[in-house]
C-alpha cells in the first residue's frame, strides 16, 4: 500500500480546489457554430475553456500547449512513454427545466450542481489538481504525464483526429469520464440520419404535416418536440382534446397553440444521455405516436408512420433488424435524437446507435440501408467510432485496480459502458470514474450534478494512479 495520504493531500487543498472548480463549471461551454472561427473554431465558450484551463496548468508550472483550438495538453515530468489523461471541456447544451441556473455552478446539499459537473469539467479538475499533487511532492516517475484536453468530444470528435495528427500516442491511459471501478470495455458508436424528400403535395388530404422539430443532440433524448399541422378551424378543438387525453394517458406535458389554419402540439419529455434511452422520456417519439393516429395519408404520414413502426417503443433496434447482445458489453441501443421534417422540404431522422464489442458493425449498416431504402428514405453515415476493448490481464487494468481497491476498500470490479469515452482512441486506455457505484447517473439531465466527497475521493484515487502508472 502506498505510503502516502493521498485523500490527506486532496483535503489540504480543498479550497482552493472547490472554487476553482465552479468557476470551470460557469464557462458555458456548449458548441456555438456563430462564433466559431481561428483559434476557436468551436465556439468562444469553448475556447475560453479550453484557456481556462491552460492557464491553470500553467500555474501550476507545468508545460501546456494549445492546438489551435481544437485540443490542448497540460503535461509534467521526463521519459520515453507517457501516461495520458484524456479530459474535455465542451458540454451538452443546458436542456429545460434547471431547478438552478446551469452555469451557476450552486453547491446545494454536498453537491455543486451545473452542466459539466460530472461530464466532464469536475472530473477534469480532479485529475488536473491530482497532477498538481504528484508534482508538489516531488515524486520520482519515469514517465511523463500529459492531460490531452479535448473540446469537441460532445459532437464529433474533431478535436480528437486533430490532436492525434500532431501530437504522439499515450503508452497507456484514462479517461475521468464515466464509472468506477474500471470500464474496459466500450460499445461501438454510429451516428446516421435518415433522409426523406417532401414534394410539399398534401394530396387530399384533411389534415397534413407541415413541420415537425425534436432534438438538439443525437446523444441526448429529446425532452421537447413540437408539430404543426394544416387543419380547419372548426376541428382544432378536437384535436386539442385529442392530444390532452393521449398526454393525460401517457403521463406527459405538453400544450397546443393556435395560428390561422395551422394547430402546434408541443410535448415535454425528459431528457437522458443516449447510450441508454429507456433513462429519458424521447418526446419526439411521442409526440410522432400521437400525430400517426390522426395525420391522413400524405408524405408527412409517410415520414411519420416510418418513425412510429420502427423507433417508437424499441430503443434495442428490434423492428430495424439490428438487435444484438453479448456478455462483455449488453444490449444495442437506438436513440433517436433528432426529427425535423418541412413540408415540401427534406425530412430527416437522426440515429444514435451503440453496439456491443462483439457486434459485426460493417453488417449492421448494411441491414439500415436496407430498412432506409425500403422505406423511401436514404441513410448517411455522420460518424462512426468502432467498439474498444482493452484485455482484463493488462497491466494498465492490474494497476488500476489496485489503485481503486486501496483508495476504497472495495473490489474492482470491471464493467463495459454504451457510452463513448476518449478512452477509445488509445490503443491501451480505459475509463476510470468519477461516477461510483450507487450513484444516479445525471450526465446530460438537467440538474445534473455531483457530490464534493466524490469529487474529493475521485481525485485521491487519480493521484495515487497518476503516480503508480507513471513511476514504473
Amino acid at each position: 500500500m502506498s505510503s502516502i495520504n493521498w485523500k490527506k493531500e486532496v483535503e489540504k487543498r480543498k479550497a482552493e480546489f472547490i472554487c476553482e472548480t465552479r468557476k470551470f463549471l460557469q464557462i458555458p461551454s456548449v458548441l456555438d457554430e456563430s462564433s466559431a472561427g481561428p483559434g476557436q473554431p468551436f465556439g468562444t465558450s469553448i475556447k475560453d475553456a479550453l484557456n481556462f484551463l491552460l492557464k491553470k496548468g500553467e500555474e501550476c508550472n507545468f508545460h501546456v500547449k494549445n492546438l489551435e483550438g481544437y485540443a490542448g495538453y497540460i503535461e509534467f515530468g521526463q521519459g520515453e512513454e507517457s501516461v495520458g489523461i484524456l479530459c474535455h471541456v465542451d458540454v451538452v447544451p443546458e436542456g429545460e427545466g434547471w431547478t438552478s441556473p446551469p452555469f451557476a455552478a450552486e453547491l446545494v446539499d454536498g453537491k455543486v450542481v451545473a452542466r459539466g459537473a460530472i461530464d466532464d469539467k469536475g472530473p477534469t479538475m480532479a485529475a488536473l489538481y491530482a497532477m498538481k499533487i504528484v508534482k508538489d511532492l516531488g515524486l520520482p516517475l519515469s514517465k511523463r504525464v500529459r492531460m490531452i484536453i479535448g473540446t469537441d468530444e460532445e459532437s464529433t470528435w474533431q478535436c480528437v483526429d486533430h490532436y492525434f495528427k500532431h501530437e504522439e500516442m499515450p503508452t497507456v491511459g484514462f479517461a475521468p469520464d464515466a464509472d468506477f471501478p474500471i470500464i474496459y470495455a466500450e460499445k461501438g458508436i454510429c451516428d446516421v440520419e435518415l433522409r426523406y424528400s417532401s414534394s410539399g403535395n398534401s394530396g387530399e388530404s384533411k389534415h397534413s404535416l407541415v413541420r415537425f422539430q425534436s432534438g438538439r443532440r443525437l446523444n441526448m433524448v429529446p425532452d421537447e418536440a413540437k408539430a404543426t399541422i394544416a387543419v380547419k378551424n372548426e376541428e382544432k378543438l378536437a384535436i386539442a382534446n385529442q392530444f390532452q387525453l393521449f398526454l393525460n394517458k401517457h403521463n406527459l406535458n405538453g400544450l397546443t397553440t393556435n395560428s390561422s389554419d395551422e394547430l402546434s402540439l408541443i410535448v415535454k419529455g425528459k431528457s437522458a444521455h443516449g447510450m441508454e434511452p429507456k433513462h429519458g422520456i424521447n418526446a419526439g417519439l411521442y409526440l410522432s405516436q400521437f400525430l400517426s393516429g390522426i395525420l391522413q395519408k400524405d408524405e408527412g404520414k409517410q415520414f411519420i408512420d416510418f418513425i412510429t413502426s420502427y423507433l417508437t417503443n424499441d430503443s434495442r433496434g428490434n423492428h430495424l433488424g439490428i438487435a444484438f447482445t453479448d456478455e462483455i458489453t449488453g444490449d444495442l441501443t437506438v436513440n433517436c435524437g433528432l426529427i425535423s421534417y418541412e413540408a415540401g422540404h427534406e425530412g430527416s431522422v437522426g440515429l444514435n446507435i451503440r453496439y456491443p464489442v462483439t457486434k459485426n458493425g460493417e453488417a449492421m449498416i448494411n441491414n439500415l440501408h436496407s430498412v432506409a431504402e425500403k422505406n423511401g428514405f436514404s441513410l448517411k453515415i455522420l460518424d462512426h467510432s468502432p467498439p474498444h476493448h482493452v484485455n482484463k490481464e493488462h497491466s494498465l487494468i492490474r494497476i488500476l485496480s489496485k489503485v481503486y481497491e486501496e483508495q476504497t476498500g472495495e473490489k474492482a470490479e470491471l464493467i463495459s459502458i454504451g457510452g463513448g469515452t476518449y478512452a477509445r482512441s488509445l490503443e491501451a486506455g480505459v475509463a476510470f470514474g468519477p461516477l461510483f457505484p450507487g450513484r444516479e447517473d445525471v450526465a446530460h439531465q438537467r440538474d445534473e450534478y455531483i457530490f464534493i466527497d466524490d469529487l474529493l475521493k475521485a481525485t485521491a484515487i487519480y493521484a495515487q494512479a497518476i503516480y503508480e502508472l507513471a513511476k514504473d
